[in-house]
This record gives structure tokens, C-alpha cells and sequence, in this order.
């Protein structure tokens, strides 16, 4: 059994799909490893520290993988590479990519998608959204303090005291909850606000202040795996004036929505915006899927009227060593799955939920009921 790792090739992807911790595990399952020159550099590690973990470095390390690992889906050029039947585990981001599926079932290669794993006890450790997210959320905080001329605590001192930051966190998710915790570490003033319901339970629980509509249509706002529903145009907009009249009292904001297959909802309008005091900082999370607040741009800081509105995709990848660190383990358990530990040999059980959750592409057709051509559905 060939487990290849391979090295991203889209730009501004420092992340790499294994370390030499899941090395060598992966050798303690039967696998022979082989990674491609440089692979982990962006995220601090060496080829030698693959070499010395068992893994051998190797310029075509894909060529007649088995198995291949990656952090982002295979490109066109990287697809020609790749033996007919090869199993290819990395995050896929198949909405809205048809095209890059068509390609992938072309190329013969099973597909398996770490973001469609689904939210059940099993899956917890293979949990990528979870482990990238979190770390998202945290370093939204840095990236805000960073931009922020002032300081986040209070602190009292013979030149007077300084007050605490405000800081507003809208969509209180992985990254969100997260966002909060660090924010009320570095000593600021918390507000949050979701949509669901069970959120404002777990808002209190960090120390925050929760902020929204509980009207009728609030309470049943979560959808049964957990993701908020799209709210209707009547509750947006009595939560968009409450949410306008709190974010002017704002030092920093920082926006996390996102709901899955769609673009992310607009949170924050151009008025708003403007209502906040000169040298405020906004970071928007959802800038990958078009942003939660008007005139974000992607990986930029653009400054309107004082107000400085971060942008920056693939946040997770500004912490390259641990996203990488979690993200290899993220799918070292799922490739657990897949691997029979007797005969420490392939043995897909395909009736599996996380399997069925999960695979994209097989024997040269897209598979997966969400991302059926709509002739077949």
C-alpha cells in the first residue's frame, strides 16, 4: 500500500497534508510513504524530518500512489499523475466546482472530501471544518488586535486609565466560539450574536454578552446537522437594524458566517461601516465565498473612512505549523478507516456513513447525490 503526500500547488497554500508524527503512523498501518521535495517548508518541516520519520522523498511520489493526501484537490497538471483508481483525500471545496469534479471522475481517481464528513460522534477526530476553523477563529483576533491602534484590556495606569476594547463577533460557530475565548483572553468586552439558537447558551458560557431577534423563527433556526438555516427577508431585516445599531458602539468586529453550498450572507453594509468610529477594525472569515461585509477585499486590509476591513483567505494557513499539525491528523483518522489492520491492507467498506458522506468521484463518475449532473438527479 503506496501513500503518497503531496506538495500544494495552488498559490498561497503553506499547508501540508501529513507530518512526521502521522508518518509514522501511517507506517505503523502498512504504508510505505513517499513526499514530494519541500512539501512541508511553509509549515516547518524539513525533508529530513520526513526521512527521518520513514517517509521516502521522492520528485514523483504520486506516480502509482494508492493513496494520495493532500490539504487542497488535485489540479488538472497534478491529475495526469495520478494511477486510475487512486484514492485522493484532501479538502475539495466541490460547491459551486463542477467542472473540477467532471475532471477528477475522468481521471478515474475516488475522491474523498474531508469537508462532508458528517456530525456524528465517529467523525469528531476526522473533523477538518473543526480543527481549520478554530484556528481561523483565533487568528481573526490576532490579525484584528494587529490592526487596531489601541489596546484590547483595560489597564489602569498613573497616565489614567485605558478603556477596554468592544469587540462584536457575529456567528458564533467553531471560529466564532473561538474568536470569543480569545478575545476575552487579551481582556476585551465580548458581544456575539448566531442565529441558532443553542448558540447563545454557548456565548454566555465564554463570557459574552449575546446579542440578536429571539422571535418565533429564531428558535427553530438550526438545521438538524447543526449549520444555521437562511432566515427569512423579514427576520434579516429586524436583525440587521438591531445588529446596526450595536455595531456602532464597536472598537473591532469580526464576521464568521457562512452556510454551506452558498455564498456567505452579507452581515455588514457599506452604512454600517460608516457608522463605526474612525480606526475600528472589521475581519471578515468568510471572504473565500464573497465576504459578510460589503467592500471586504480578498487578502487585503482596505481602509474606508478610518475603518479597516481585513480580508485575508485561508486564514488557518497564516498558523501554517499548526493547521498542518491538526489537519495531518484530521486525516490520519479517516484513513484509519479505510485500511483493514490485519492485513494491514486497502479495504474500503463503502456502506460506511463516513465513506458514503464523503466520496465524491468513482470508476469514472461523479457519485455523490449533492453534486449529481441534474439530467441524472
Amino acid at each position: 500500500m503506496k501513500v503518497a503526500v503531496a506538495a500544494e500547488s495552488e498559490v498561497g497554500e503553506p499547508r501540508v497534508a501529513a507530518t512526521p508524527e502521522t508518518i509514522r503512523k501511517m507506517i505503523g498501518l502498512g504504508a510505505e510513504i513517499a513526499i514530494e521535495p519541500g512539501a512541508g517548508i511553509k509549515s516547518g518541516i524539513l525533508d529530513t524530518d520526513y526521512a527521518a520519520a520513514g517517509a521516502a522523498i521522492a520528485t514523483e511520489a504520486t506516480h502509482g500512489a494508492d493513496i494520495v493526501l493532500k490539504v487542497r484537490r488535485p489540479q488538472a497538471t497534478e491529475l495526469s499523475r495520478l494511477k486510475k483508481g487512486a484514492i485522493v483525500i484532501a479538502i475539495m471545496d466541490p460547491y459551486g466546482n463542477e467542472p473540477a469534479l467532471r475532471a477528477m471522475a475522468a481521471a478515474g481517481v475516488t475522491a474523498f472530501a474531508m469537508e462532508l464528513l458528517p456530525r456524528i460522534t465517529r467523525a469528531q477526530t476526522m473533523d477538518v471544518l473543526s480543527s481549520q476553523a478554530n484556528l481561523a477563529g483565533y487568528r481573526a483576533v490576532i490579525d484584528a488586535a494587529a490592526e487596531y491602534a489601541r489596546a484590547l484590556p483595560m489597564m489602569m495606569t498613573a497616565a489614567g486609565t485605558v478603556p477596554a476594547a468592544k469587540v462584536f463577533v457575529m456567528g458564533a460557530g467553531v471560529a466564532g466560539l473561538q474568536a470569543i475565548a480569545t478575545a476575552r483572553r487579551l481582556g476585551a468586552v465580548v458581544t456575539a450574536t448566531d442565529v441558532r439558537p443553542a448558540a447563545k447558551e454557548q456565548v454566555e458560557s465564554l463570557g459574552a454578552k449575546f446579542v440578536a431577534v429571539e422571535d418565533e423563527e429564531f428558535k427553530a433556526a438550526e438545521t438538524a446537522a447543526g449549520y444555521a438555516k437562511e432566515m427569512s427577508k423579514e427576520y434579516q431585516a429586524k436583525q440587521a437594524a438591531l445588529v446596526a445599531e450595536h455595531i456602532k458602539k464597536q472598537d473591532i468586529v469580526i464576521t464568521t458566517a457562512l452556510i454551506p453550498g452558498r455564498p456567505a450572507p452579507r452581515l455588514v453594509s457599506n452604512a454600517m461601516v460608516a457608522s463605526m468610529r474612525p480606526g475600528s477594525v472589521i475581519v471578515d472569515l468568510a471572504v473565500e465565498r464573497g465576504g459578510n461585509v460589503e467592500g471586504v477585499a480578498a487578502d487585503k486590509v482596505v481602509e474606508v473612512g478610518g475603518v479597516k476591513i481585513v480580508g485575508y483567505r485561508n486564514v488557518p494557513g497564516r498558523l501554517a505549523a499548526t493547521a498542518s499539525s491538526m489537519y495531518a491528523k484530521n486525516l490520519f483518522a479517516f484513513l484509519e478507516i479505510l485500511i483493514d489492520k490485519k492485513t494491514k491492507a486497502l479495504a474500503v467498506n463503502w456502506d460506511d456513513d463516513i465513506v458514503k458522506a464523503t466520496v465524491l468521484t468513482r470508476d469514472g463518475a461523479i457519485v455523490h447525490p449533492n453534486f449529481q449532473p441534474k439530467s441524472a438527479a
